[in-house]
């Protein structure tokens, strides 16, 4: 088993703060949990960057930094690139996909994938943001002592060496 408990934060970079925080707040309704600055870097660098969290109903966080002065390239992601998953019920995956839709943000789905269904929205920094409600059988679908994972990998990666990919 491991260690390891649990997600506590994913962070990611942001072009604007305030935008960022209008569709993470306003939009998808998570809560702006805390807002700091970053003066000096730990080398002792000085720099002038915003960190910000916006917390999850399990108590973990999607986090942001605003670094003006270092150069990052923000571009779309394809959803295969990068994607944030984030859970939530049907009830709410219904809801969000309509107000998505009423508010002209670009929204699509609803996909059935099986064991979850998702709408998918993209923020304002590029990134593709998934809202995903399990469907029943998604315990079983990912339970690793009966989805025979591992041997699904170890084919992938014979079929790549065959196919002369790797």
């Amino acid at each position: 088993m491991s260690h390891i408990r649990g997600l506590h934060h994913n962070a990611y970079r942001c072009r604007d703060s305030e935008e960022t925080r209008q569709f993470y707040e306003e939009f998808l309704e998570l809560l702006l949990a805390e807002a700091f600055e970053i003066k000096q870097t730990q080398t002792g660098r000085n720099t002038s960057v915003l960190h910000s969290f916006y917390q999850m109903d399990d108590g973990s966080f999607l986090a942001f930094f605003e670094a003006p002065d270092q150069p990052f390239e923000f571009k779309a992601q394809h959803d295969f690139d990068l994607h944030i998953a984030l859970e939530v019920d049907d009830a709410t995956l219904q809801r969000m996909f309509a107000k998505g839709k009423a508010a002209g943000i670009h929204t699509r789905g609803i996909a059935n994938h099986g064991f979850v269904q998702s709408i998918y929205f993209r923020d304002p920094n590029g990134y593709v943001i998934e809202l995903t409600s399990k469907l029943p059988g998604h315990d079983k679908a990912l339970d690793r002592t009966l989805n025979n994972a591992r041997g699904k990998l170890d084919a992938w990666q014979t079929a790549k060496r065959e196919s002369g990919i790797i």
